[in-house]
Order: structure tokens, then sequence, then C-alpha cells
């Protein structure tokens, strides 16, 4: 089992890293590979915090479900990485602590270029279409 995340600097074109199931409680160590990994799966860890994620600029899909990330603040770290679209975030005492709805709204209200949250689509309703919605209301 893997308790720490070292060595990867000499993989300069690692895209995906799954480092799933392990003992893992900090997320460091992932310099070496932060102009190329796009996919880091990393659930069933211990991890609480997550300092060191943002070095991640180019990554589009985060799977870390069942660690224990368990509160807003570490959670808005995530807010560092432009291109994240997909979020697989279940089962950290974070999202158990609240209904689902307040959870999903919360959490791609903080990460807008989100398009997948627990394995389904984000739906935004943007300004616009809100507008048109209130102004065919008006008119019946």
């Amino acid at each position: 089992m893997i308790d720490k995340i070292y060595g990867l600097s000499g993989m300069k074109n690692l895209r995906v890293l799954s480092l799933g199931r392990n003992y893992i409680k900090a997320i460091s160590g992932l310099e070496g590979v932060s102009d190329t990994l796009e996919e880091l799966w990393i659930s069933y860890n211990l991890i609480e915090k997550l300092k060191g994620i943002s070095v991640l600029k180019k990554l589009k899909v985060l799977y870390m479900s069942n660690n224990l990330v368990k509160d807003w603040v570490e959670f808005n770290r995530l807010a560092d990485l432009p291109m994240l679209e997909d979020l697989l975030f279940a089962g950290n005492p974070l999202v158990e602590s609240m209904e689902e709805s307040i959870w999903r709204t919360e959490a791609s209200k903080r990460l807008l270029p989100l398009k997948k949250l627990d394995g389904e689509t984000v739906i935004r309703e943007d300004a616009d279409s809100q507008n048109q919605q209130g102004a065919g209301q008006a008119d019946k």
C-alpha cells in the first residue's frame, strides 16, 4: 500500500495516474507531472487536505470519492484547477453532511468549469434563461 506520492519527476508524459485504495494522506509530490497530468484517480484514501492540488493546472478529471475532506475551505482549493470538468467527490464527510441537492448546487457554484459531478451532468441555469422564463410568465 502506498502512503505517500513520490518518484514522478521522470514521468514527463504521464496523463492518467491511478492511486485509489491506498493510505495516501496528502496530495503532494505531483509537481513532476503538473504540466501533463489530466486525470487523477485517488478515491478510497485518507486525504483530508487538498493543499498541493493547485499545481495540476491541466487536470480535467479528479476522482477522489471516499476520502476524509470535511470542509469547504479545503474543497475551495479545487477552484485553482482551471480545466477541471469531471469531479467524483461522494463519500467525503463534506458531502455526507448535507442534502444532495444542496451539495450539488454549492459545489457547481464554486467550480464553474465543472461539467460532471459525482457521475451526473451539472446543469446550470444562466441569467438569460431565467429572464426569458420570467418574461414568459408575465405575459400569461
